[in-house]
């Protein structure tokens, strides 16, 4: 029964600890100042909230190339079937001819 309640009060000791804000805790030499965001003369919206600071990143483009496959069992994903259909001839991946590949296996819509 002693272990119980020396138990329970840890865990509330440890709960509290958790429930306090940050800034309550921290020290202030370890605190970061805050970055005070710029605004747009224009529109007076903080320019933090209209431009993005990070460029967004290239679509990666897929390596596939036209290599002899034909058939749906020969793909690996919807999007490497959908290249083949387009940019390789010969393929039999489009039964009914409506441009989607692989309908049963890799291109359910």
């Amino acid at each position: 029964m002693k272990n119980l309640i020396i138990a329970l009060l840890i865990g509330a000791a440890v709960w509290q600890f958790y429930l306090k804000p940050n800034s309550e805790r921290s020290d202030s030499s370890t605190s970061y100042p805050a970055s005070q965001p710029t605004t747009s003369v224009s529109s007076g919206i903080p320019t933090s909230l209209t431009q993005p600071s990070i460029s967004p990143a290239r679509p990666a483009t897929p390596s596939y190339s036209c290599d002899g496959r034909t058939h749906c069992s020969q793909m690996t994903s919807c999007a490497e079937a959908t290249f083949f259909l387009r940019n390789c001839p010969g393929t039999k991946m489009d039964g009914d001819n409506d441009g989607v590949p692989c309908e049963q296996q890799w291109c359910r819509w």
